[in-house]
C-alpha cells in the first residue's frame, strides 16, 4: 500500500493528524534529528571557548553557519541524516557525519572538524535532545492546551455560578450544588496539575560513556570538565545539570513529568464522565452542527462523542505514559538499549493526551445550559431538604432529630406540601426558625456554592 493518512497505522498520524500537528515537529523523529544538531553544534562551539591551545574561540561568522545549520534545520536535512545511517546503522553518528559534511571545506570549520561529537558518547547527545524535545511540547503545545482548558472551566464557572443542580452522591439524589461550582471544584484541581507540570525540571548530562568523563580527561586531564558540562547544560541549552549517572541519565524527570500529565488525564477523564452523565441527564444540551449524524439509524441522536473521545485518549496517553515513567528510570548495569525504542513513543503518549484535550475542548465549547431539566430534577427531590431541617433540629436542642427525618423520608416520595407539613409539627422550634424553613426550596438549598463557583 501506499504510505498515506489512510494506511497509517497510528490513527495520530492518520484520522487525528491534524488535531496532534503541534506535536509533529517537536515530538517526531525530526524533532530529535533537529535537537540532536542543536546539542552537537553547541558542544562544538563551547569546546572553541574552552581555552584550549588546540581549539581556538570560532569567529562570529563561523559561529553563525553553524547555527544556522539549526534555524534552518529542514525535512530535506532530516532526510540526508536518515540516508546516512543506512550506512552507518548509527543514527547519533550519522548526525556527527552530517554537521561534518556541511563544514567541509570551510577555512576556519573544516581543520577542527574532529571536535565535533568530541569526548561524546550517543547518550549524551539523546539525553539532553529528549529533554530538549519534551521542553518545547510541553511549554509550547501542551500548557496552552491545558490553559485552553481552564479558561473555558472559568467561563462556565463564572457564568454558571448560581444556578442549582442536584448532587448525586452514590448515584442518588444529595444536598443541591450549582453547575458553576462543580465545575470550579474541576478548574482548581486542573490548575494544580498543570503548575506541577510546568515546574517539572528536566535534567541532562554530558559526561560521557559511563558519566565519569573518562575520555575527556585523557585528552585534558587539568580541565574541569564537571564545570564545562554543567555550563554547556545549564547556560547553552536551558536544561537542569545531572552530576550523577551512568551512561544514561536516568530518566527520573522525564518520568516526574510525565506521572505529572497523567494525574491532569485523570481529572480530565473524571470531568468527561461527569459531563457524560449531565448531559444523559438533560442538564446540557448539545449544539448541532449541519449535517452531522449521530447515529446511523435513530435519527434524534445528539450523542456526547467529544467527550467520549477525549476521555478514551485520555486513558490510551495515561496507559503510555504510565510504562514510560516505570520503565525509563531501570536500566541494567550502566547501560541498555530498551529506553531508545521506548523513548521514541513519547510522541505517541503525549499525543493522545493532546487529542483529549483538542476533543475535550470542542465538546465544551457545544455544551448550552438546560435549566429547564436543572429546575425540574430539583422539584422532584424535597427529601434533600431533610439534612437543613435535621441540622436546625440538633441546633434548638430537638430530641432524636436525624432518627425522626429518617423515618419521615427514607424510601418516601417527598414533596414540599410534605416537608412543611414536618416543620410545622415541630412546635419546640421557635415559629420564625419554622417560617425560614418552610420557604426553603431545594433550588434555595446551595450553601455558598455561588460565592466559590465566582471566587475560582
Amino acid at each position: 500500500m501506499s504510505s498515506s493518512s489512510l494506511s497509517a497505522l497510528s490513527p495520530l498520524d492518520g484520522r487525528y493528524a491534524a488535531a496532534v500537528a503541534p506535536l509533529r515537529p517537536l515530538l517526531s523523529e525530526f524533532g530529535l534529528m533537529h535537537c540532536r544538531v542543536q546539542v552537537e553544534v553547541e558542544w562544538f562551539i563551547a569546546l572553541s571557548d574552552a581555552g584550549f591551545d588546540e581549539f581556538r574561540p570560532l569567529s562570529e561568522a563561523a559561529r553563525d553557519l553553524l547555527r544556522e545549520l539549526v534555524l534552518r534545520f529542514a525535512e530535506t536535512d532530516a532526510q540526508a541524516i536518515k540516508d546516512l545511517e543506512k550506512t552507518t546503522n548509527h543514527d547519533v553518528k550519522a548526525v556527527e557525519y552530517w554537521i561534518k559534511s556541511r563544514i567541509k571545506g570551510h577555512a576556519e570549520l573544516d581543520p577542527v572538524a574532529e571536535f565535533v561529537h568530541f569526548a561524546c558518547t550517543s547518550e549524551d547527545i539523546n539525553n539532553t535532545s529528549h529533554a530538549l524535545m519534551l521542553k518545547a511540547a510541553r511549554d509550547q503545545v501542551l500548557l496552552p492546551a491545558l490553559d485552553r482548558l481552564c479558561d473555558q472551566l472559568q467561563a462556565m464557572a463564572h457564568a454558571h455560578a448560581a444556578v442549582p443542580m442536584l448532587s448525586r452522591t452514590h448515584g442518588q439524589t444529595a444536598s443541591p450544588t450549582t453547575v458553576g461550582k462543580e465545575t470550579a471544584n474541576v478548574l482548581a484541581r486542573l490548575r494544580r496539575a498543570r503548575a506541577a507540570i510546568a515546574v517539572v525540571a528536566l535534567p541532562a548530562k554530558m559526561n560521557g560513556a559511563v558519566g565519569n568523563y573518562n575520555a575527556h580527561l585523557a585528552a585534558w586531564p587539568d580541565f574541569d570538565w564537571e564545570a564545562f558540562s554543567r555550563r554547556v547544560v545549564e547556560d547553552r541549552l536551558g536544561l537542569a545539570f545531572n552530576p550523577y549517572t551512568t551512561q544514561i541519565e536516568p530518566h527520573d524527570g522525564l518520568a516526574e513529568l510525565f506521572d505529572a500529565v497523567v494525574r491532569a488525564d485523570t481529572i480530565l477523564i473524571d470531568w468527561c464522565r461527569d459531563v457524560w452523565g449531565y448531559i444523559s441527564l438533560g442538564y446540557f444540551k448539545q449544539r448541532t452542527r449541519a449535517g452531522e449524524i449521530g447515529s446511523s439509524t435513530m435519527p434524534h441522536k445528539v450523542n456526547p462523542i467529544d467527550f467520549e473521545n477525549a476521555e478514551g485518549n485520555f486513558g490510551l496517553a495515561n496507559a503510555l505514559l504510565t510504562h514510560l515513567s516505570q520503565k525509563l528510570p531501570i536500566s541494567r548495569w550502566q547501560r541498555d538499549l530498551t529506553d531508545s525504542t521506548v523513548l521514541r513513543n513519547m510522541g505517541v503518549a503525549l499525543g493522545h493526551a493532546l487529542l483529549g484535550c483538542v476533543s475535550l475542548s470542542r465538546g465544551m465549547d457545544k455544551l448550552e445550559l438546560n435549566a429547564a431539566a436543572l429546575a425540574a430534577d430539583l422539584d422532584a427531590a424535597w427529601e434533600v431538604l431533610a439534612e437543613p431541617i435535621q441540622t436546625v433540629m440538633r441546633r434548638h436542642g430537638l430530641p432524636d432529630p436525624y432518627e425522626r427525618l429518617k423515618d419521615y423520608t427514607r424510601g418516601k416520595a417527598m414533596t414540599r406540601d410534605a416537608i412543611v407539613a414536618f416543620v410545622d409539627s415541630l412546635v419546640e422550634l421557635p415559629a420564625a426558625e419554622r417560617e425560614r424553613l418552610k420557604v426553603l426550596t431545594p433550588a434555595g438549598y446551595t450553601g455558598l456554592a455561588a460565592t466559590l463557583a465566582r471566587r475560582v
